[in-house]
Order: structure tokens, then C-alpha cells, then sequence
């Protein structure tokens, strides 16, 4: 009968719920008109079992039937049941959970999470926890505001907890079976097994297995499918009254279709026919002052556009590859490799968000184990010694067309094509085909990238626990954490293979019929040596200098001391202080991007494009850094009469700094390139919290009431900048209100809810650079494009820049010399003797220009005011309602539920343009549960999204040299399923 009485959802603090209920039935029993008392809910917040309102914290708990009758099956589904929290995946290998403003938007591999992702309170720095779905769980308790005292390092915003059923010394079986739509079938099962009076096994599993639910138009199939695998194994040991322990191992295995970013949005920047008073005759020019994408509103229907792909640095110099010649009208004429063209011109994207355009198959696979060990011995009845072992592994491997919209077709033939007076053998290009090793043949550019991820975790906690009647008590603990991890993220274009082919390659000059495959520099009738890697994309080397590569690992090691201690004052009142000492070292063996750098031994020296090696990445001095904190939390709660607890708190919480990727290793002797930070700070957070926990006398209705401020030191930011992620630093605060309510009027009818007001404020003097907006409409400054090595637009005075396309020499070096006013190279050029070149571009235009010194910050571009921005991912307010009814019927009950969820506008960059809007959206969900108590049988149907919507939830810019196209996050489509659970 246990089962009975889950079904009908006890109530657990909070929920995001809709759906009012209507019509009478016919029912065994006359419904109970008097008000019902809510459940009781005991959580471990603490690291105690407590009852929830006794808690002086902001904390949700989500107990199983809860989540499963709001349908809220993973991670990224519990926005809808908290406030003040948003979720997105981000563009790599992780996500983003935001705790009232404060997430993870500092995404290099040496950053760590700002909301502590717990299995069963072992915080687990890289997870699958949001993209598996709950299996055979207890409850999930989510903290909001710091706990680093009891839950370790990196819980500046809060705790997201699951804690999994245990053995336990009663036999009990599941079985569930679900289909749905887009070919669903999911099955989950459990068996609980007493194998003696002291030992007990418990194994639960699932698989969920679903078509892909966005179209690619370019193929005409189904893409962002799901296969996804679980198992848990756990075991339980009690041999006396004093002793408990438990081993869990749990393992979590996906591999499909799923798409890792959704659409890739750009409202296009047009083609330039006059800048100023210069007519720019040639469209290499207009390339060069071309940044692919603007600024405008990711809403408009401009957004849907392709990027105008005239700045393609590869783009620029693949259309110079000579393949050979052929005789037209008497006249030899050379046939390049390409026609200098915008690859996109014409193409147009679909304006359903769940449309694609690739030729590119998608793959997915990640695979995650977590083994814990539980001990607990009471040293005497009021006072227990608890040790925890923790060891993860986590391995992803994801790749996906880079742009998900496809090109023009560009390969000219080398069919047929005469060096000399013979005919050539085509290799280059028969039938107008270019072949990649990793991208295969195409007449198109293609482009895709990989994300692949190997992390290793090793966590141990002793803690000392006092459980007296009252007075004081007291908890305190040490632990330590080991965690090693390599990120890899490459970007593969034919392009880049074309280039180090047969424009670094060839055997003799540009216009030969054979590329060397060179290995490394020694080759002497070659200017460098630009190594392609020609393994297959399925079992990459990876040493190739023919694709971005960003190979990141870092070793972090972390130790703390800590104890909490709490004070009885009288009967109504109590005070906890919580104090802990952080010790944090983090090791980052910096390993430099290699993208088209060659080397030729004689020359000690890439002489034309500034590499020190010709193949591989090797590794730069390991980078050492340490931090130590003192941590903690005081709180006064006070019970003026039953029923009502109010509590005062302040806490300080820490996330330690890390080092930004390397970028690409030029010798600045040869090519001009702009530095950046190599390391970004810690941040600190003072947090003050007043709050109150209400529930009225005939326990029918209960309110939670909470108000917060936080003040921000060295707020965690990144965007790409030359390739890599580029971590800031910008003080901020945050301040709000959350309202949690829950009322049950009858045995039969509950209505619950949540709110949640916010304001976020970046702190004055606070500046970054907009990489969409480099001049900050300044109408005297211009973007421009570099030379292709070098990732990142600069900007430069628009009176420099009519000087140099009207001079004599602009005609022929007006290309070259845009390009140079973002850096000097030695092969090439400069405008300042500081610097000099082949190219005496001063001597030709007249023009003396430094952008070291003649531009703002380098010719980085002007730095944009950020002072009183919100923080991304920031809603103002975010509102959860709902409501469920059950009918009594002679042999079983039926309940109708709704979740209603909305959320405010916010931003996903800091720099709060009309680019950086993501509009409001909400969100709703069905159920309906028909359970049979005396056969412990349920069957249940529901509907996710039921309006069908798909609003941009979050949003991603790339990087310059990827034209600053936007990847778009959304939510899954419409899905409903209809499931069948037995319990035993």
C-alpha cells in the first residue's frame, strides 16, 4: 500500500505546476471539504536529516513523486520547479545553471561550475546529471545562495543534490514501460533484494530511445535523436547498530544523433560597393571590411540569413591556388582552385528553429561511471563518524556540422587542365570534388567541429556528527579532491586542408599538380612545412596543423577543513556558524593552436606564417597557480510560535580563478599579434539573506518568503576571443525576492506555486570589448579582417583606411595592406618602421600607422561601458503555478495535473545589446495518473510543451574568424508518452 500513497504527489516545498482541474465524477466517498494537512519533508541540506522547516536556507526538495508527476525527468527540467534558476547547454561540453543570476558563463577547461552538482553530496566537477534522466530516485534538493561550508568549493550560487534510493531491508520490485512520440520507448526497472538480515542489493536501469525531432533539410532525415543507457548497482551492509555502509556504482551511456548547439543564426553583413570617398573596385576589399554577421535582434527575420563570406582569410587566398590552365579562345587562362565569391551568397535559411541544412551527420557519445563508498560508525548514540569515497570518470565525444547551413558549390575542376603544354593529372579537384581526410569529398566548403572531453575525479570526506537532543551540536570534516581533465575541441574545414596542400604544399611553386605531404620542416625546396593530418576523422592523430585544435589540461587538487556549529538559544531560537579553509592548486599544461603554422628547419621559422613547428603540439611550461580561502556562514533563526520560523543569514563564498586556453603559437618577429590575458582571477561572494517559513495551523497551506542581496567580486565572463575562450572579471550585485506557496484546500485538490523577482547589476567603471560591435559605432573607425592566421577583426582609423585604397600602391596591395593595419608581418609588410617587412607599405601610402600604439587597446577596438548591465542569463522574474485533482473511485484514484511556467526577458551576454535579448517564454505540461492502489499498478499519459513552442532559451557567439555566427539553444518539442508502472 506504500505505493498508494506516493501516487498522490506529497507535497515538496515547491513546484511548477498548472493545469486547474474541473468536472465532477462519480466517486466512492464523498470528497473531504475540510482542509488537508500537508507532508512532511525531511531533507539532508545540512548533512543532517532535518524536517524542511526547520531549515534556515532557501531549499526546494523534489521527491520522486513529485518529479515524476510534473514530468520533470533530468536536470534541465528543474527551472520549472524553482525560482530564480534558468538552464542551457553551452556550446561545448557542459551547461549552465544559473541560482539567481550566478551560473557558469566561464567556460574554459580550467573553470570550475558555480553551482555544485551533487550524486548523493559527492560534488561531481563534470557530470552527465543534465543530460541522464533521473533513475530510481529519492529526492533532489536544490540550495540557493553559497553553502561552501558543508558542500565544498565551487557552491557559490548553491547545490544541486540527487540522492538515490538505498537498500534497504524490504523486498520491492518496479517495472515501467513507456511509448511516445518521435518513436519513443523508454522501459526503466528496479529490484530491491534483502539477501540477509544485514545485507541488501538494490539494481535499478533504464534506457530511453527516441527518432530525432529536427529536421535537416538538406538530406531530408531526422537529426537530435536520443539513445541513452542507465544502470545503477548498489549495495548495503549493517552487520549491528552501530555500523552502516554502502557501495553504489552507477554508469550512464549515450550515443546518437543529438545535436550539441541548435540553429546558427546571423543577420548579414551586406557587401560594401564604397567606403568613405573610396569605391572599392575590388571585392577583396569589401571582403576585408567585412565582418560576416551584425548585431541585430536574434527575433528579426534578417536573423535567419546567411553570413557573407567574403572575410574568409582561407576563402581569399584558396581563390589564388592555380590548378593549371586551359586554352579559351586562344587564350591560356589559369583555373584556380576556387573563384574568389561569397560562399553563401544566395542561400537562405528556414525560420523554423528546428530545421538544419548539413550534409554532415551529427554524432553524440558520452559515457560516465561514478563508484561511491558510504561509511557510517557512531562512536557513542549522540555522535557519528562519517567517511565518503567518490571516484568518477566521465568521457564525450561530440561532433556536428560547425555552421548547419551548407555553401554554394566552389571547387572548379582540375580535369583536363594543361601545366605547360600536357595535360596535368587531376588531383586537386577531379570533377570539381575537393577531398578532405577528415570532411571527406565535396563540391561545397564544408566545415564541422568535435568536442571531446576525458576527465578523471577522486573525492574523499571524513566528517564528525553530533545528534543531541538539544543545547548544541556540531558538525566538522575535512576533505580532499583530485580531478584531472583534457578538453580537445577541434574545427575542421576543407579550406584549411586546401591550403596547407596546395598553397603551403605543392612540390615546386603554387600552380604544381602535386602537394608533398610533407611531415616535417627539413624539406628544402619548400618555403615551410604545413603538416595535414590524413587520419580519418573516426580515429584522428591529431597532430595536424590542417585544423583548429585547442587541447586543454589541467590538473586541479583541493583540500578543507570544516566545521559548523549550532546553538539552541532558549526554546524558539538558534544560531549556526559555519567556517571552512579552502586550499585550491590548479596545474594547466598549456598546450598552443597550431592552425595553418608551418616550420622549415633552415629558416629556424614558419618565414611565412610564424610557426616554431611544422606538426604536433607541443606543450609550454606548465602554469601554477593556488588559492586559499576562509569561507563560511552565520544564521539566526528564531520561532516566534509554531508554525513560523524567520531567519537572518550572511555568507561568504569563493570560486577559485584558472588560466585562459593558449592561442595560437606566431613568433611575433614574424607575424604582429595582439596579447591577452593568460589568467583570470577567483571570485568572492558576500551574500546577506533574510527569510521566513510559514505553515498555518490545520498544516493546509504553507508560504515561504525570501530576500536576498549579493555582492560580487570578480564575476567569472567569457566569449571567444582568437579562437579561445577569454575569461574576465566584473564586479557585480544581485538582489531579489522569492515566494513559495503551496495550499491543499481538501484531501483531493492542491494548488502550488513559486515567484521570483530579480535584479542583477554589473558595477560602474566596468568595460570589456564587444566583439560584435569592435568600434562601438564610432563612424571614424572601421573592422577589419586580418591575414589568416591571425582569428580576430581589429579596427582602424577610417581616414588611414581611404588614404591607403586611393594611394597609387593601393591597387595592388590594398588586400594586403587592410590586413596589415591589423598587425604587421615580416613576410609581408608594415606601416611602421618599428616593424619591418618585405612590403615598404610606408614608403608606397605615405602612411605611418602602429596599431599598438596609434589604436584603442591594440586595435582590439573600443571598450564598451558596462556599468549597471544585467549578468546574462539573468531573468528578471521567473513564475511557476499549477494544480492538480484526484478522484476516488471504488478500486483505483484518477489525478489530473498542469504545469505552468514562465520566464522574463533576459540576455546572454553581459554587454546587454539588442543582439544580446532573449525574449520571455513559458512553458506547459500535462499529466494524468490513473493508479490502481490494490494491484499497485499506475498508468499514466502526459504532454511536455504542449503548446508546441520553440523559444530561444539561450544563445552562443562564435568567434571572428567564423564570420560572429550565433548558436541558438531551444526547447524540445511538443512530446507525450503514455507509460505503464508495476510495483511488486
Amino acid at each position: 500500500m506504500a505505493f498508494a500513497h506516493r501516487v498522490g504527489a506529497k507535497w515538496a516545498v515547491t513546484a511548477s505546476v498548472i493545469a486547474l482541474v474541473a468536472g465532477g465524477a462519480q466517486v466512492a466517498a464523498a470528497q473531504d471539504a475540510e482542509p488537508t494537512e500537508l507532508g512532511e519533508i525531511i531533507v539532508t541540506a545540512q548533512k543532517r536529516e532535518q524536517s524542511i522547516r526547520d531549515v534556515p536556507i532557501a531549499v526546494t526538495a523534489l521527491s520522486a513523486e513529485s518529479l515524476d508527476v510534473m514530468k520533470i525527468e533530468g536536470g534541465s527540467e528543474l527551472l520549472r520547479a524553482i525560482p530564480n534558476v534558468s538552464f542551457a547547454k553551452s556550446n561545448f561540453s557542459m551547461y549552465n545553471f544559473a541560482i539567481r543570476g550566478v551560473g557558469t558563463k566561464a567556460i574554459s577547461a580550467s573553470s570550475d561550475p558555480a553551482v555544485a552538482v551533487s550524486f548523493n553530496n559527492t560534488p561531481l566537477l563534470r557530470n552527465r546529471l543534465f543530460e541522464s534522466e533521473y533513475l530510481d530516485v529519492q529526492r533532489v534538493e536544490v540550495l540557493r545562495g553559497p553553502q561552501g561550508t558543508l558542500y565544498g568549493r565551487n557552491a557559490t550560487a548553491g547545490v544541486v543534490n540527487m540522492l538515490p534510493n538505498l537498500p534497504s531491508p524490504i523486498f520491492e520490485a518496479m517495472a515501467k514501460a513507456e511509448v511516445g512520440s518521435y518513436g519513443t520507448l523508454r522501459g526503466q526497472a528496479m529490484v530491491n533484494v534483502p539477501l540477509s538480515d544485514t545485507f541488501f542489493v538494490r539494481a535499478a536501469g533504464s534506457f530511453t530511445q527516441r527518432d530525432g525531432f529536427d529536421h535537416n533539410t538538406f538530406l531530408d532525415t531526422e537529426v537530435n535523436g536520443r539513445d541513452l543507457w542507465s544502470t545503477r548497482l548498489s549495495v548495503g551492509w549493517e552487520p549491528n547498530d552501530r555500523f552502516r555502509a554502502n557501495l553504489i556504482w552507477e554508469h550512464f551511456s549515450e550515443d546518437d544523433d543529438r545535436l550539441r548547439t541548435g540553429k546558427t543564426l546571423c543577420t548579414k553583413d551586406p557587401t560594401k560597393t564604397t567606403y568613405g570617398s573610396v569605391r572599392l573596385t575590388n571585392l577583396e576589399w569589401a571582403g576585408r571590411m567585412n565582418q560576416g554577421c551584425l548585431p541585430g535582434s536574434l527575433y528579426n527575420d534578417a536573423a535567419y540569413d546567411t553570413p557573407n563570406g567574403l572575410g574568409l582569410g582561407q576563402l581569399i587566398i584558396a581563390s589564388g591556388i592555380g590548378m593549371g590552365t586551359r586554352i579559351v579562345n586562344g587564350q591560356r587562362i589559369t583555373v584556380n582552385l576556387l573563384d574568389y565569391a561569397d560562399p553563401f551568397a544566395g542561400q537562405t535559411q528556414s525560420k523554423n528553429l528546428r530545421e538544419i541544412a548539413t550534409s554532415y551527420n551529427p554524432k553524440y557519445v558520452a559515457e560516465n561511471d561514478v563508484v561511491q563508498l558510504n561509511l557510517e560508525y557512531d562512536v557513542s548514540p549522540n555522535l557519528t563518524f562519517y567517511s565518503q569515497t567518490a571516484y568518477s570518470k566521465d568521457d564525450f565525444y561530440a561532433t556536428q556540422d560547425y555552421n548547419r547551413f551548407v555553401s554554394n558549390e566552389l571547387f572548379n575542376s582540375s580535369d583536363g587542365l594543361l601545366k605547360g603544354d600536357v595535360v596535368a593529372p587531376s588531383r586537386i579537384a577531379p570533377g570539381g570534388y575537393y577531398t578532405d581526410p577528415q570532411l571527406g569529398a565535396s563540391r561545397r566548403m564544408e566545415s564541422a567541429d568535435l568536442s571531446r572531453s576525458d576527465n578523471k575525479q577522486f573525492y574523499q570526506e571524513f566528517r564528525l556528527q553530533s545528534s543531541n537532543d538539544g543545547g548544541f551540536n556540531f558538525s566538522l570534516g575535512a576533505n580532499f579532491l583530485d580531478f584531472k581533465t583534457q578538453d580537445d575541441y577541434y574545427v575542421f574545414n576543407n579550406l584549411f586542408t586546401a591550403l596547407a596542400e596546395w598553397f603551403y604544399g605543392p612540390d615546386d611553386n603554387y600552380t604544381d599538380t602535386n602537394t608533398r605531404r610533407c611531415v616535417d620542416g627539413s624539406d628544402p625546396r619548400a618555403n615551410e612545412c604545413v603538416y595535414v593530418d590524413y587520419s580519418p576523422l573516426d580515429a584522428l592523430v591529431g597532430d595536424g596543423h590542417n585544423y583548429f585544435r585547442s587541447l586543454n589540461k589541467v590538473h586541479t587538487r583541493s583540500w578543507a577543513v570544516f566545521g559548523e556549529g549550532y546553538w539552541d538559544i532558549g526554546q524558539k531560537s538558534r544560531l549556526t556558524i559555519g567556517l571552512r579553509y579552502t586550499d585550491d592548486n590548479k596545474t594547466t599544461t598549456p598546450y598552443p593552436s597550431q592552425l595553418l603554422l608551418g616550420y622549415k628547419d633552415a629558416d629556424g621559422v614558419g618565414v611565412t606564417t610564424g610557426g616554431r613547428v611544422a606538426r604536433g603540439y607541443y606543450a609550454l611550461p606548465d602554469v601554477e597557480q593556488s588559492w586559499s580561502a576562509v569561507t563560511g556562514r552565520a544564521v539566526f533563526d528564531w520561532k516566534p510560535f509554531d508554525g513560523l520560523m524567520t531567519y537572518a543569514s550572511f555568507s561568504h563564498g569563493y570560486k577559485g580563478g584558472g588560466t585562459n586556453p593558449p592561442r595560437a603559437d606566431m613568433d611575433p618577429a614574424v607575424v604582429q599579434y595582439q596579447p591577452l590575458a593568460e589568467v583570470f582571477e577567483p571570485e568572492y561572494l558576500d551574500a546577506y539573506e533574510i527569510g521566513a517559513k510559514y505553515l498555518s495551523p490545520t498544516g493546509a497551506f504553507g508560504l515561504n518568503v525570501t530576500a536576498f542581496y549579493y555582492d560580487y567580486k570578480d564575476y567569472q565572463v567569457s566569449q571567444i576571443v582568437d579562437r579561445i575562450s577569454l575569461n574576465e572579471n566584473f564586479d557585480a550585485e544581485s538582489m531579489g525576492l522569492e515566494f513559495e506557496a503551496v495550499w491543499r484546500p481538501t484531501e483531493n485538490f492542491r494548488i502550488d506555486g513559486n515567484f521570483g523577482l530579480l535584479k542583477t547589476r554589473v558595477a560602474d567603471g566596468e568595460e570589456s570589448i564587444d566583439i560584435m560591435n569592435r568600434t562601438q559605432d564610432n563612424p571614424d573607425w572601421v573592422v577589419l579582417r586580418p591575414w589568416v592566421q591571425v582569428p580576430s577583426n581589429c579596427i582602424a582609423p577610417k581616414a588611414v583606411v581611404e588614404r591607403l585604397l586611393s594611394s597609387p600602391a593601393g591597387a595592388s596591395f590594398g588586400s594586403l595592406g587592410l590586413a596589415m593595419l591589423c598587425g604587421s608581418a615580416g613576410r609581408y609588410g608594415s606601416f611602421t618602421p618599428d616593424y619591418p617587412g618585405i612590403i615598404p607599405f610606408t614608403l608606397l601610402t605615405g602612411i605611418t600607422y602602429d596599431p599598438w600604439k596609434d589604436a584603442p587597446n591594440r586595435g582590439r577596438g573600443f571598450a564598451a561601458d558596462l556599468s549597471g548591465n544585467e549578468l546574462p542569463n539573468a531573468p528578471r522574474w521567473t513564475a511557476n503555478v499549477g494544480a492538480q485533482y484526484t478522484w476516488h473511485f471504488s478500486s483505483s484514484e484518477l489525478t489530473l495535473r498542469g504545469d505552468y511556467y514562465r520566464q522574463a526577458d533576459s540576455y546572454f551576454r553581459v554587454y546587454n545589446t539588442e543582439y544580446d535579448e532573449i525574449r520571455g517564454w513559458d512553458n506547459i505540461n500535462m499529466t494524468v495518473t490513473w493508479a490502481f492502489p490494490q494491484s499497485d499498478l499506475l498508468i499514466q499519459a502526459y504532454v511536455k510543451n504542449l503548446l508546441d513552442d520553440a523559444p530561444i532559451v539561450d544563445a552562443f557567439t562564435n568567434s571572428d574568424d567564423s564570420l560572429l555566427t550565433t548558436n541558438v539553444f531551444t526547447l524540445d518539442p511538443r512530446l507525450w508518452g503514455v507509460s505503464l508502472t508495476k510495483r511488486f
